[in-house]
């Protein structure tokens, strides 16, 4: 048995750097998880070596396909969420045997990576990714704040984890959800329901400009992947040194949802034990891809516009965060404070 807290392991040279150090307590095997199974698991595993972080609604779902696509990058299925011991989910935290099973299949390419929204708002996230990869890449995608505040809001809207019928309702509500009070019921996160706080991108930046070399940190502005799609990539590639030549599909990715009903919205949410007893019944498996409840809701898609945020609102939110913008065009040494003149 090896003790707990002690490992050791060969690992291939293209990976020593991103070598976890398992001496460190968070980082430490418990007893119970070690093993013949995982001791093989570890000896061959490769682990990932760059991560997109976020944020929420401003790219990342669709820059993970895209790189998905690059003969050279294994991208694990998206949103696991193993970093950021500070962030609170509905589903169950993934254990550290369960969370490197995802990049088992990783063969020959030359980078590993994953993406997952919330690392960026996490303030723990950063120190955490740094203590498992200190030379992981780390990929960050911003947005125009409104944008990405209402974007978000309509998201959580369709997934029925929001219950207030207007994005104002859901910003003045904000004082009292942070207090316990006007909670969403069984939302999947609580993190979404703060709007604002899921926009203040300069500390959130900071962050890992403290715990990375700033080479290290590669930001996307929105703006840019909507105008140049195929430039952006480019130098994306080029951050994480693969092929920047290759061009992959660049299809519109969650292209804005609405569902069709929401009283199957709300079952597909929350839904009763006769509800999984009749999908048993069917043969039909729930997965981590969302089984026959992702099928449904699926078929509860429709895709629409987004209907336009009042200018009342916009100019409002506009002076409101006129100074965030300022600090974060600072931290960048990028000017964005056309965000708030729009």
């Amino acid at each position: 048995m090896i003790p707990a807290g002690v490992f050791t392991s060969p690992i291939s040279k293209a990976n020593k750097d991103c070598a976890p150090d398992w001496t460190k307590p968070w980082f430490a095997w418990n007893a119970r998880e070690t093993g013949p199974e995982l001791s093989d698991l570890i000896h061959c595993m490769r682990t990932p070596d760059f991560f997109i972080a976020g944020a929420p609604k401003c790219g990342t779902t669709a820059m993970h396909r895209y790189l998905h696509q690059h003969p050279d990058i294994f991208m694990s299925e998206k949103e696991l969420h193993f970093f950021g011991s500070d962030l609170a989910f509905a589903s169950a935290r993934l254990n550290r045997k369960d969370y490197l099973r995802f990049f088992e299949s990783a063969a020959t390419e030359k980078r590993i990576g994953e993406a997952a929204v919330w690392y960026l708002y996490s303030k723990r996230a950063a120190a955490e990714i740094r203590a498992f990869c200190p030379s992981a890449r780390v990929i960050i995608m911003l947005r125009n704040p409104i944008d990405a505040m209402y974007s978000l809001y309509c998201q959580r809207v369709y997934n029925g984890n929001e219950n207030l019928r207007t994005f104002e309702m859901a910003l003045a509500a904000e004082y009292n959800r942070k207090r316990g009070i006007s909670l969403p019921p069984n939302a999947s996160n609580l993190m979404g329901c703060f709007y604002r706080d899921a926009v203040k991108f300069t500390r959130q930046v900071q962050r890992y400009y403290t715990n990375f070399p700033r080479d290290n940190v590669h930001v996307i502005i929105f703006d840019d992947l909507q105008k140049d799609v195929a430039g952006v990539y480019a130098r994306c590639c080029e951050f994480l040194g693969v092929d920047d030549r290759f061009r992959p599909d660049f299809p519109v990715v969650n292209a804005r949802q609405r569902a069709r009903s929401a009283s199957v919205r709300n079952l597909l949410h929350d839904p009763p034990r006769s509800f999984h007893w009749l999908a048993r019944a069917l043969m039909l498996r729930p997965n981590r891809h969302g089984g026959y409840k992702g099928w449904l809701k699926r078929l509860n898609t429709t895709h629409s516009r987004i209907p336009p945020m009042k200018p009342e609102l916009r100019r409002r939110l506009q002076e409101e965060l006129r100074p965030e913008v300022q600090r974060l065009s600072n931290l960048l040494g990028r000017d964005l404070t056309y965000w708030c003149n729009r």
